[in-house]
């Protein structure tokens, strides 16, 4: 296993730098997330089913370390979102009662699902790390996830009828039936 991770490194780790420093434009930073990277190939390299498609398997864990990184730097929490957002002009306050009202319909969600969507969505946990938590596989974890914000998204509609820019901001809403989220009340 550590030839065949010594293998990878002289084959890939030239090319897996340039690419990380083209994502996070910092030298140390990308060497940290190089090392990072063969740390998690070296831990993983058992996976690897197809040795025809290693060079893609080689850069996805590179791509999943940046992205885990990025989430990792820069979470917020549930309690703070409210308070993260400028409630001064009118545009920021419609963001910021539409994140209330995701906050409020996540509680509607089977807990599986809401505790899915806090730790990927919120605590910027990758949903590879959420699937090692809680024993279930990647794509199972993978599938509760996109599940989770199908429905999320669902409640969100069903309640209120949201206008967005040409940038997906929202800049205006009204309730369809009833607000079931009291945004108006």
């Amino acid at each position: 296993m550590e030839q065949k991770t010594t293998e990878l490194w002289h084959r890939f780790s030239d090319g897996l730098l340039h690419f990380i420093r083209n994502k996070v434009k910092d030298e140390a930073l990308a060497d940290d997330l190089l090392q990072e990277t063969f740390i998690r190939i070296h831990s993983k390299i058992d996976n690897l089913r197809d040795e025809t498609k290693v060079q893609s398997w080689v850069f996805q864990i590179a791509r999943n370390i940046i992205n885990d990184h990025y989430r990792r730097n820069n979470p917020i929490s549930v309690e703070e979102i409210p308070d993260v957002i400028d409630t001064e002009a009118e545009s920021d306050e419609m963001m910021a009662q539409t994140i209330r009202d995701m906050v409020l319909f996540m509680e509607d969600l089977p807990g599986q699902d809401c505790q899915a969507l806090c730790q990927v969505e919120f605590e910027g946990k990758s949903i590879r790390d959420y699937a090692d938590q809680t024993g279930i596989t990647y794509t199972a974890a993978k599938s509760r996830v996109a599940r989770a914000r199908q429905k999320l998204s669902d409640l969100l509609m069903n309640c209120c009828h949201y206008e967005f820019d040409k940038y997906g901001t929202v800049i205006g809403s009204h309730p369809i039936h009833c607000c079931c989220c009291n945004q108006h009340k």
